[in-house]
């Protein structure tokens, strides 16, 4: 992959040259990008490649906004045509101006360590793996089946501007997701664990033989579960749920496009105390090894770790360069393109609660009674009315300050701003956890993202999922 885009380096130089006659500002963004996933169960194993990418956009500033043109190949005369075709439409005169926001200049080259290399782990290899899950969650008495997959990606990025910038990244990811299947008596219950990050294949190698048969031990208690309580009360967050409360809370919301159309509820309380001191949370894209990091955003800004709430105070939102510009601020790095064919957002990468001092035992006596939420299964934000709901496969009671009977799929809902006041511990670096994920904004522009934290106590309205 390597040598798809070193090869065309010239050819997308030439072609962005072409530009700099028209426009004040151009720059393209090449991408070469495979991947294959594996999933196993007891009736058939699955080998399924990911779309194979190979192309460029191009964009430049045409006064008063941009104008894109993207090419599904990188030989040198489609490469050539298309900047051709983007300059046709370029208006061209006195008083264009330049884009807003600041033009990246840097130059770097940045590749994910990788102890045991995504190259060298063959088809064979992967089927393997996938397989050890299977036979490992299998082997738990009681369990019917068992879902296995293990999934490689492997992505190179280069951004090139008029500015001077260059901007080479490659990057590895590396994904194991394992779901034992429980049946008793015509009932059939589930759980699931997942690991996964930008890196080697070692990344998964945290999913051990014990690992996997706790899940299994889970999903057959889950048959026995009794209903899950309902109403307002404390709840402990579970080291995942407590990272999609981050992604959810100060998500979308702290996208600063949506403070520009007016699509934040948060956009008043910029600078505002809205939780406990105890709480900071962090959007990351330089995250070593996680799933959602990167070292440069598609625009060229160097990727970057923000504060948005800083021991409670909300402080800061992620920027594109024309968010920033509009609100006097710096550019985040957070201006991420799905794929060449995609158009660039401000969006999330490694979204996280800082760890605080909190054993899970001490949290549990702080709360005295209420409920753990565990293995997060998704969550919704209302960027514009400030609401969230996220959902979770199971729980266990509180009772009397120490954790007590399972329950099975849980909801928890209501105002951010409300769970935030009612905040009153964060657990320690010891349970700290990042987990693996997807995030949209639209209808497909899926990308790669990790959210993270350790246990959270607060209150919040639960009931069944």
């Amino acid at each position: 992959m390597a040598a798809t885009i070193a090869s065309a380096e010239a050819d997308l130089a030439a072609a962005l040259h072409r530009l700099e006659s028209r426009s004040s500002y151009a720059e393209v963004m090449a991408e070469a990008s495979e991947g294959r996933t594996v999933r196993f169960d007891k009736a058939q194993v699955m080998a399924t490649p990911s779309p194979r990418l190979r192309g460029a956009v191009f964009r430049a500033w045409s006064g008063g906004r941009w104008e894109e043109a993207a090419c599904g190949e990188l030989s040198g005369g489609a490469l050539r045509a298309t900047a051709d075709a983007l300059a046709g439409r370029l208006r061209t005169g006195a008083g264009l101006g330049s884009p807003p926001g600041e033009s990246p200049t840097g130059r770097m080259e940045a590749a994910t360590r990788e102890v045991k290399p995504v190259a060298d782990f063959s088809l064979e290899d992967q089927i393997a793996r996938a397989k050890q899950l299977h036979e490992w969650g299998l082997a738990e008495p009681g369990i019917q089946n068992v879902f296995s997959a293990v999934g490689t990606a492997r992505e190179e990025r280069l951004f090139l501007s008029t500015a001077g910038a260059r901007c080479l990244q490659q990057i590895g990811r590396v994904r194991a997701f394992v779901t034992p299947i429980a049946m008793e008596s015509g009932k059939v219950e589930f759980d699931f664990e997942s690991m996964g990050g930008t890196g080697g294949v070692e990344l998964i190698d945290g999913m051990t033989e014990e690992k996997i048969r706790g899940v299994a031990k889970e999903a057959k208690a889950l048959l026995q579960a009794a209903a899950p309580p309902t109403g307002s009360m404390n709840v402990v967050l579970d080291p995942g749920t407590a990272g999609t409360f981050a992604h959810e809370s100060f998500g979308h919301g702290t996208e600063a496009d949506q403070f520009l159309r007016e699509r934040s509820y948060l956009k008043p309380l910029l600078g505002e105390l809205l939780g406990p001191e105890e709480l900071t949370l962090i959007d990351e894209g330089a995250y070593p090894s996680a799933w959602g990091s990167i070292f440069f955003d598609d625009e060229g800004h160097k990727a970057q770790r923000t504060v948005l709430v800083d021991h409670g105070r909300f402080v800061n939102v992620l920027h594109d360069r024309e968010s920033a510009a509009a609100m006097h601020r710096p550019a985040t790095g957070n201006t991420r393109r799905a794929d060449f064919l995609s158009r660039p957002f401000v969006r999330m990468t490694n979204t996280y609660v800082e760890p605080g001092r909190w054993s899970f035992e001490e949290l549990l006596r702080e709360a005295k009674d209420g409920v753990v939420l565990q293995t997060c299964t998704s969550g919704i934000e209302d960027p514009l009315g400030g609401n969230m709901q996220i959902k979770v496969k199971k729980g266990h009671l509180i009772e009397h300050g120490e954790l007590g009977r399972i329950v099975p799929s849980l909801a928890l809902s209501g105002k951010v701003l409300d769970f935030l006041k009612g905040i009153r511990g964060i657990g320690r670096r010891a349970d700290f956890e990042m987990s693996p994920g997807f995030c949209g904004k639209g209808h497909t522009d899926l990308l790669p993202v990790s959210s993270g934290g350790s246990y959270l106590l607060s209150h919040a309205i639960v009931g069944p999922a």
